[in-house]
């Protein structure tokens, strides 16, 4: 038996496993390419009718809260909160953009523990 000589290598079958390997990266790229959307969440393009006599709430940038334009602290606007009536009280709640969200996620941690119905979000178009 006569041994051969080893002087070249078949590439084919290297270059098909990298293209399906290929195919396969650039399928799970596109859809982590469509988990990181950038979000301003103080923007809205839809809107509805406010209702007339909504209670505000306000986050301003510095983590300060305000309830009805009086500035107050998380405890004192919890005990306000707390007075009143999570059926007919309509609430809304304006958070700066430029604020902590942890701030926004108690305030409706809040009201979501007392059961407010009538809950809005300001947000600018």
């Amino acid at each position: 038996m006569k041994i051969k000589k080893f002087d070249q290598i078949n590439v084919l079958p290297f270059i098909d496993i990298m293209l399906v390997l290929l195919v396969i990266v650039l399928t799970s790229a596109s859809f982590v390419s469509k988990g990181s959307i950038p979000v301003d969440l103080p923007e809205a393009s839809s809107t509805s009718a406010p209702i007339d006599k909504m209670q505000s709430i306000v986050i301003d940038k510095n983590g300060n809260f305000y309830f009805e334009d009086k500035k107050m602290a998380f405890d004192a606007l919890k005990a306000k909160i707390m007075t009143l009536d999570p059926k007919k009280d309509a609430l809304i709640i304006k958070s700066d953009a430029k604020s902590q969200f942890q701030n926004f996620v108690k305030v409706i941690d809040l009201l979501k523990s007392k059961g407010f119905e009538k809950v809005s979000i300001e947000t600018k178009q």
